[in-house]
């Protein structure tokens, strides 16, 4: 099938392409990049006043199955991330059972390909059952489709056995994504401060996060190995691993849309629908995570899509699971916190959602050019609507953005050549 895009803005970070042109697809590859192509095609998309960019890549999310289909599933999970303009996303592996065998992650992948909506790379489970004991087989999970190692969810306590992890990964030409929480210091339902106090909940420390950053930090300077931290949240954690960066060390870090969009004092508007692990932190923390994006300390925005069901987050505030939706709303987020405020132009916007996060996973993907595969995510900057709860796509409904007026809406999404959402 041939497709082609029409007066399109495209806008690639690779090539520094910023410019007004047409896009020929012939089946899954992009076949022509010039102003006004006159072919004969099967469909003629109208993109103007649109973006086109590189597919957006989630290297970070939680689709649920297998074990919590009742919060979300492979095919719920990848009909929200479309929808938000995801081409390729990356399960994380708590679920139940846990994939820490090539049996459990084979099933996943074959969902994923009867489902067959945008591409979903799992990660497999650092330690079986991820109880920080036992290392899997990494090996084994590579070649059985792994696309990395997280125990996301727990945080390997062990410094041994984290060590080993990472070694063992990098042999391969792997990595391990490391969810750092220092349980000793981690208890609470928010971040500790004003408003923990002013609600009477007992407060996370933000060194949860901070002690174990250093720890892989640490790991990854002394073994020449490399590191990569999920959603960093603070200013110690940011400014911690530009050093580490400014040194050589191989370290590498990601953050969320919620941490440069949002403070603790959303909590006080949005109840347990702002609660999530690492939480919301303070203003300075908020404009540190902005500034990491900027120089480049962070190499990558993620989702950490988390879908809790009503009844979860109807809790009270210690007691309702971490979490949020994230796919349907990144997008937005970003224009909004990133782009419009001048701190990000959209070429370093697509570094983040594309090319680095493409980079990072060693995929083909994360670049529009010519005889490259069509994954491609299409959107009107400028459309400005009201967020709730009756058009999300996903399973779950835990966002803090419902009821907000967002800006920019995905129109399309294209994966290997295929139409796989437009609105």
């Amino acid at each position: 099938m041939k497709i082609l895009l029409k007066n399109g803005r495209l806008i690639d970070y690779k090539t520094k392409r910023d410019e007004i042109t047409d896009i020929l697809i012939n089946g899954n590859k992009i076949e022509k990049i010039a102003k006004d192509i006159n072919e004969k095609v099967d469909r003629i998309i109208d993109c103007t006043k649109f973006n086109i960019i590189p597919g957006m890549i989630d290297m970070h999310c939680h689709l649920r199955e297998p074990g919590f289909e009742y919060k979300e599933t492979i095919e719920t999970g990848a009909k929200s991330a479309v929808s938000g303009g995801f081409t390729t996303i990356c399960p994380m592996p708590n679920t139940k059972p846990t994939p820490d065998s090539a049996i459990i992650l084979q099933k996943i992948i074959e969902e994923a390909k009867r489902v067959n909506l945008c591409n979903i790379l799992p990660f497999s489970s650092v330690t079986k059952g991820e109880k920080g004991e036992e290392l899997v087989d990494f090996e084994e999970m590579k070649n059985a489709g792994a696309i990395g190692f997280s125990d996301d969810g727990m945080p390997v306590v062990n410094s041994r056995i984290m060590r080993q992890a990472m070694i063992e990964a990098d042999k391969i030409g792997s990595f391990v994504s490391s969810h750092c929480e220092e349980k000793s210091v981690s208890s609470g339902a928010i971040n500790a401060g004003e408003v923990a106090n002013k609600l009477g909940v007992e407060g996370v420390l933000p060194e949860a996060e901070e002690i174990m950053a250093a720890r892989e930090i640490v790991i990854s300077e002394t073994n020449n190995v490399r590191a990569h931290i999920c959603h960093i949240s603070t200013k110690t954690s940011k400014n911690m691993i530009r050093d580490a960066k400014k040194r050589g060390v191989q370290v590498t870090c990601e953050t969320c849309p919620h941490y440069f969009t949002f403070t603790q004092d959303e909590v006080l508007k949005s109840g347990t629908n702002a609660k999530m692990n690492p939480p919301l932190r303070e203003e300075k923390d908020r404009k540190a995570i902005i500034e990491g994006l900027k120089e480049g300390t962070i190499d990558a925005i993620i989702t950490d899509h988390a879908p809790h069901s009503e009844e979860e987050k109807n809790k009270e505030l210690s007691k309702a699971p971490n979490g949020i939706i994230g796919f349907e709303t990144a997008l937005s987020a970003e224009i909004m916190n990133l782009i419009d405020t001048g701190d990000l132009d959209y070429f370093n916007l697509v570094r983040l959602t594309s090319y680095n996060p493409a980079k990072l996973l060693k995929i083909d993907r994360g670049t529009i050019e010519e005889g490259k595969i069509a994954d491609i995510t299409i959107f009107d900057p400028n459309e400005i609507y009201t967020y709730t709860k009756d058009m999300i796509v996903s399973k779950s409904k835990n966002s803090p953005f419902i009821g907000k007026e967002l800006k920019g809406k995905v129109k399309y999404t294209i994966v290997s050549g295929r139409v796989v959402y437009e609105k």
